[in-house]
C-alpha cells in the first residue's frame, strides 16, 4: 500500500510540474519547452504500469478466494496451481500469445511481435511504452487462465492443468481475444464495432466457458451430491480466506477498468469508470445477498462474495459508457443472472465448486450485452492525449436504437460457442491422454498430500493419523470433524 502511494504521488508530481512555467523551461533558456507529446508518453506509461501491478495483485484474490471456497485437503494444489499458471501464462505470452492477440496480421489472428521482436517503442497510437503494455495484457492473460481452475479445483491432476494451460494461455484467449481487441480484429472492425472496454467478454466470458467444459470433462467430485438428486455444494472451509480474497479482487478491480483507458490523460473517464467499478459491485452484493435471502432465511457470505464479483464482471464491458444509475441496475441485474446461473449449473450436474461459470461466464455475457441496453451516448473512447468525442456508443435505453444491441449480442454469442467447442475438444483430448484427473484413491486420501508432499494447513496434525498418534491409544480412536460433508445447495 505504501509503494501504490508513493506511485499515485510521484503521478501527481509528475503532472503538476509539467503544467508549470518552471516544468516547461526546465533549466533555463538552453532548454527547449516542453511539448505535449513529451509529456503523453511518460504519464500513460506509468499509469499503465500502476494499472498491471493492480491486476497482477489480483492473483493474490483468486488463490485465496478458491482456497477459501474449496476443501482443506486441496488448498496446496490450488496455490502451486495458480502459481504455475502464471510463470508459464507469463512465457508463453511473450513467445507467442502476445503476437497472436495484438499484432497486426488479419481479422482473426495476428503475426508479428513473436518473442518481442521488431517491437517499437510505444504501442499503437496509445503513447504507452511496448513492453508496459504487454506487462498489462499479460496480467489479464493470466486471469483468464486462474478463472478457468476454478471451476476445477480438488479433481485435477497437476500435469493435466499444466497441459491444458498451455492451450488456454497461448492459444486459446490471444487467438479468440484478437477477434474483439486486435489492431485488425474482425469483430471490432465491423460496420458498428463490437465493443468491450476491459473485458466481460475476452477474460471473462472466455475464462468461463473454458472452466465449463473442464468441469463438464472432469465430471464431479466423489461424494458431490446435486440439488435434484437431494444434495448441494458442500460448504467452502475457510469464509474468512475467501471474503478476503474477493475484496483483493475487487480492489485489484481498479487497475482493471480504469487502467483499460490506457491514458493518464482522459482523467474523466478513470473516475467515471472507477465510480461505476464501486457502484456495479455494491448493487451487486446487496442483490445476491438480498435475492437468496427469501429462500433460507440466512444472510448467505458466499454467495455475497459472488454477488459483487458478478457485478464486477457484468461492468467490465460497459464502465466507460454508462452512468452510474446504469451502473447500479447492471450490477444488481447481474446478481440475480449469477444466483440463477449457479442454479442452472447445479441443475445440469455440473460441479463447479467457486461458482467460476456462473460468475464469469453468465454474467460476462450479461455484461456484454447490457452496453447495448445502458450506454448512454455521452461518451467517445480514450485517447492517448484525453477522450475523443467524435465517436459515441448508444445504447436502446438511452434512444440508440438496437444496433449496437445487436452486434453485442451477435460478438457475445460467436465468442462463447467458439470458446466452449475449442475448450471441450482440447479438455477431453487432455481426458484421454489420462492425465486430466487424479485417480479415485488420490482424491480420497488429499491431492494436496499425493501431489504436492504436504498440506497447506498444519502437517503435523495431518499426519497424526499415520504417525503421530499410537494404534490402539485412547485418541487413536477419536473422530475429527470433517469440513468435506456435503450440505444444503445455495439458499436451501
Amino acid at each position: 500500500m505504501l509503494g501504490l502511494g508513493v506511485m499515485m504521488l510521484g503521478l501527481w508530481a509528475i503532472t503538476w510540474y509539467f503544467s508549470t512555467k518552471a516544468g516547461a523551461t526546465m533549466l533555463g533558456q538552453t532548454t527547449p519547452a516542453l511539448k505535449a507529446d513529451d509529456v503523453v508518453n511518460p504519464l500513460n506509461t506509468v499509469w499503465v504500469l500502476l494499472a498491471a501491478f493492480l491486476v497482477f495483485f489480483m492473483q493474490a484474490g483468486f488463490m485465496m478466494l478458491e482456497a477459501g471456497f474449496g476443501r482443506t485437503r486441496e488448498v496446496s494444489n490450488i496455490m502451486l496451481e495458480c502459481i504455475a499458471d502464471t510463470c508459464l501464462c507469463g512465457l508463453l505470452f511473450w513467445a507467442f500469445g502476445f503476437a497472436f492477440m495484438f499484432g497486426s496480421g488479419n481479422g482473426w489472428i495476428g503475426h508479428t511481435f513473436f518473442f518481442l521482436n521488431n517491437a517499437p517503442a510505444t504501442y499503437g497510437s496509445t503513447g504507452v511504452a511496448f513492453l508496459a503494455f504487454f506487462l498489462f495484457q499479460f496480467a489479464f492473460a493470466d486471469t483468464c487462465s486462474t478463472i478457468t481452475s476454478g471451476a476445477m479445483v480438488g479433481r485435477t491432476a497437476f500435469g493435466g492443468d499444466l497441459l491444458y494451460s498451455t492451450a488456454v494461455s497461448g492459444f486459446i484467449y490471444p487467438i479468440i481475444g484478437h477477434w474483439v481487441w486486435g489492431p485488425d480484429g474482425w469483430l471490432a472492425t465491423m460496420d458498428t464495432p463490437f465493443r468491450d472496454f476491459a473485458g466481460s467478454t475476452v477474460v471473462h466470458t472466455i475464462g468461463g466457458m473454458i472452466a465449463l467444459a473442464g468441469a463438464i470433462a472432469l465430471g464431479p467430485r466423489i461424494g458431490r451430491k446435486f440439488k435434484r438428486d437431494g444434495g448441494g455444494m458442500p460448504p467452502g472451509h475457510d469464509m474468512v480466506l475467501a471474503s478476503l480474497g474477493g475484496v483483493i479482487l475487487w480492489f485489484g478491480w481498479y487497475g482493471f477498468n480504469p487502467g483499460s483507458t490506457l491514458s493518464a490523460m482522459d482523467f474523466g473517464g478513470i473516475g467515471r469508470v472507477a465510480a461505476n467499478t464501486t457502484l456495479a459491485a455494491c448493487a451487486g452484493g446487496l442483490g445476491a445477498m438480498l435475492f437468496v435471502y427469501p429462500r433460507s432465511h440466512k444472510w448467505d457470505t458466499g454467495i455475497s462474495i459472488n454477488g459483487f464479483l458478478a457485478g464486477l464482471v457484468a461492468i467490465t464491458c460497459p464502465c466507460y459508457w454508462v452512468s452510474p444509475f446504469g451502473a447500479i441496475c447492471i450490477g444488481a441485474i447481474a446478481s440475480v443472472v449469477m444466483v440463477l446461473a449457479v442454479d442452472f449449473v447445479e441443475w445440469l450436474r455440473v460441479d463447479d465448486p467457486i461458482g467460476a461459470v456462473a460468475v464469469h461466464g453468465a454474467c460476462g455475457i450479461f455484461g456484454t450485452i447490457s452496453l447495448g441496453l445502458f450506454a448512454t451516448g455521452q461518451y467517445g473512447l480514450p485517447g492517448a492525449t484525453g477522450a475523443d468525442t467524435s465517436i459515441t456508443v448508444d445504447g436502446l435505453f438511452y434512444g440508440g436504437g438496437a444496433k449496437q444491441l445487436g452486434v453485442q449480442i451477435l460478438g457475445s454469442a460467436v465468442v462463447t460457442v467458439a470458446t466452449l467447442a475449442i475448450a471441450l475438444i482440447v479438455m477431453f483430448a487432455v481426458k484421454s491422454l489420462g492425465v486430466l484427473r487424479i485417480s479415485e484413491e488420490v482424491e480420497i486420501a488429499g491431492i494436496d498430500i499425493h501431489e504436492h508432499g504436504a498440506p497447506a494447513f498444519h502437517p503435523e496434525f495431518a499426519y497424526m493419523g499415520h504417525s503421530a498418534i499410537p494404534s490402539g491409544s485412547a485418541s487413536s480412536s477419536v473422530k475429527l470433524p470433517s469440513n468435506d460433508a456435503p450440505s444444503v445447495g445455495v439458499g436451501d
